[in-house]
């Protein structure tokens, strides 16, 4: 199997440091040859009482697809024995499924914002219906007095793919790399619908 990744994008998930030939190799079977136009490698670290995780993403752009690969480790368990082992999942989306694209910016101080720098954070959020969160809570009619039954409202969100990307965390050329990703993957999937 040989890998045709783009230069920058195997750079980027070396860099990483976290397993990137499994990473690689799990990119690699899920492009299916297919050329890399854009991608965004997210590392995130979470902390757990008593663990600390690592997770990668790799998120890459193709002229038809979207590809999504997740990777972690785990410590023993009864499903995968006593010893560590990393679990890498790949998920496939034909632009044209791409529901949404939604990009958060935060910027500190907005009364000062100029024009152009877009802030030290983004949330770039991508929906395909795989996933979708509901929250529920207790409809009222607006009277405070009463005390009947209405139900409850709600919303429901796509949710599939969510990821946070900081310049104090990750740095700048990371939050860069995310604005050029969002930009890219809102065209491709405009150009998709058509």
């Amino acid at each position: 199997m040989s890998s045709q990744l783009p230069p920058d994008l195997s750079r980027k998930i070396l860099k990483a440091g976290y397993y990137p030939a499994f990473v690689t190799d799990v990119l690699d079977i899920a492009l299916a040859d297919e050329s890399v136009e854009t991608h965004l490698v997210h590392l995130e670290t979470t902390f757990d009482v008593e663990t600390i995780r690592r997770h990668l993403s790799v998120v890459a752009l193709t002229p038809t697809r979207l590809i999504f690969v997740h990777a972690d480790d785990h410590g023993g368990d009864p499903e995968h024995g006593e010893q560590a082992h990393g679990i890498a999942t790949s998920e496939s989306v034909p632009l044209s499924a791409v529901k949404t694209v939604m990009v958060t910016h935060v910027v500190p101080n907005p009364e000062k914002y100029t024009a152009g720098s877009l802030g030290r954070e983004v949330t770039v959020t991508i929906g395909w219906g795989a996933v979708a969160r509901l929250d529920l809570e207790p409809a009222s009619c607006g009277d405070p007095n009463c005390d009947a039954d209405h139900g409850y409202t709600g919303s429901m969100t796509g949710d599939d793919l969510s990821l946070r990307i900081s310049a104090d965390a990750e740095g700048e050329n990371e939050l860069a790399d995310a604005l050029v990703f969002a930009r890219v993957l809102s065209a491709a999937t405009a150009s998709a619908r058509v």
